[in-house]
C-alpha cells in the first residue's frame, strides 16, 4: 500500500511538474495580449471617483472570474470535439473589439465637444452616476470576455499536444493570472494618485516622489485611454489575420503590428456603420 501510495505521488510530482514547464510556455505564447488585456482594462477601469475605483474594479474583477468559468470547460469540450467552432467564435469576438475601438474613436473626434457641454450643463444625480458605473461594468465585463476567449484559445494551441491533464493545468494557470495578475496591476495603476498624497503627507507636505505619483496618474490614464484603443484594434486585427488566409495575403507585405492595426480598423469601421444605420431604420 505505501508502495501505491509513492508511486501516484510520483505521477502527481510529474504531473505537477510538467504542468509548470507548460505554463510557462503558454504564458510566453499569451504575453503579448496580455499587455493588451491590461491596456484594455486598465482603461475600462479608470475614470471614477477615487471612492469608487476599487468597488468598480472588485465588481470587474469577479465578472472576469466568472467569465473564466464559463470559458475554461466550453473550450476544453470545443477544442476536443467541435475545434472547427473556435475561429468563428473568435472572428465573432474579433469584430465586437474593432467595433469598440473604431467607437471610441469616432466618439473623440464628432462627440467629444458635445459631450462636455453636456456635463458641463447637468450635475449628475446619485442614481445617474450609479447607472453610468453599471453600464461601464457591463462594458468592461464584456470586453474581458471577448480577451478572455483569445487568451484562453492561445494558451490551448500553445498546449495542444500535451495530455488532457497538463492542458487544463496550464491553461487554467493562464487564466488565472490573466485575471489576478492583470487586475492587481490595474489597481496599483488607478491608486497611484493616494499613494503619492500618502507619500506628501508622510514627509511633512513635501516629496518629490509624492508629486511624481500624483501628477502622472492623469497622464497614465490618458496614455492607457489610447493605448487601450489600439490594442482592441490590434487584437481584433490578429485575429482576422491569423484565421483567414484572404486576410493574412492582403497584408502580406505590411509590418505586422500596422497590419494589424490596418484590419482592426477596417472592421470596426464596417461595423460601426453597420450599426449606426441599424439605429437611424430604427429611429
Amino acid at each position: 500500500m505505501a508502495a501505491g501510495l509513492l508511486a501516484l505521488l510520483d505521477d502527481v510530482s510529474v504531473l505537477m511538474d510538467d504542468v509548470a514547464t507548460m505554463s510557462k510556455v503558454a504564458t510566453k505564447k499569451t504575453a503579448g495580449i496580455l499587455g493588451d488585456d491590461l491596456a484594455v482594462n486598465a482603461e475600462k477601469a479608470s475614470g471614477f471617483t477615487s471612492s469608487r475605483e476599487l468597488p468598480v474594479l472588485w465588481q470587474i474583477t469577479k465578472g472576469s472570474f466568472i467569465n473564466k468559468v464559463i470559458i475554461l470547460p466550453v473550450a476544453f469540450l470545443l477544442s476536443a470535439f467541435a475545434p472547427w467552432l473556435i475561429v468563428p467564435i473568435l472572428m465573432i469576438g474579433g469584430v465586437y473589439l474593432a467595433y469598440e475601438g473604431v467607437e471610441k474613436i469616432y466618439e473623440f473626434f464628432f462627440h467629444r465637444g458635445e459631450k462636455k457641454h453636456i456635463e458641463s450643463l447637468e450635475q449628475k444625480s446619485r442614481e445617474e452616476v450609479l447607472a453610468e458605473e453599471k453600464e461601464k461594468i457591463k462594458s468592461a465585463v464584456i470586453t474581458d470576455f471577448i480577451l478572455s476567449i483569445e487568451i484562453i484559445i492561445i494558451a490551448l494551441s500553445a498546449v495542444a499536444n500535451q495530455s488532457i491533464p497538463v492542458q487544463i493545468g496550464a491553461v487554467t494557470f493562464v487564466a488565472l493570472l490573466a485575471t489576478v495578475g492583470v487586475y492587481g496591476l490595474v489597481a496599483l495603476l488607478v491608486r497611484m494618485d493616494d499613494f503619492g498624497y500618502k507619500l506628501i503627507a508622510m514627509n511633512g507636505g513635501e516629496s518629490k516622489v509624492g508629486e511624481f505619483f500624483v501628477l502622472a496618474l492623469p497622464k497614465v490614464i490618458n496614455a492607457l485611454t489610447v493605448i487601450g484603443t489600439l490594442a482592441m484594434l490590434l487584437v481584433a486585427g490578429g485575429i482576422f489575420k491569423h484565421n483567414s488566409h484572404f486576410v493574412h495575403e492582403l497584408i502580406h507585405g505590411i509590418p505586422f503590428i500596422l497590419g494589424d492595426l490596418i484590419i482592426g480598423f477596417v472592421i470596426g469601421a464596417i461595423a460601426v456603420a453597420v450599426m449606426m444605420g441599424i439605429k437611424k431604420v430604427k429611429s
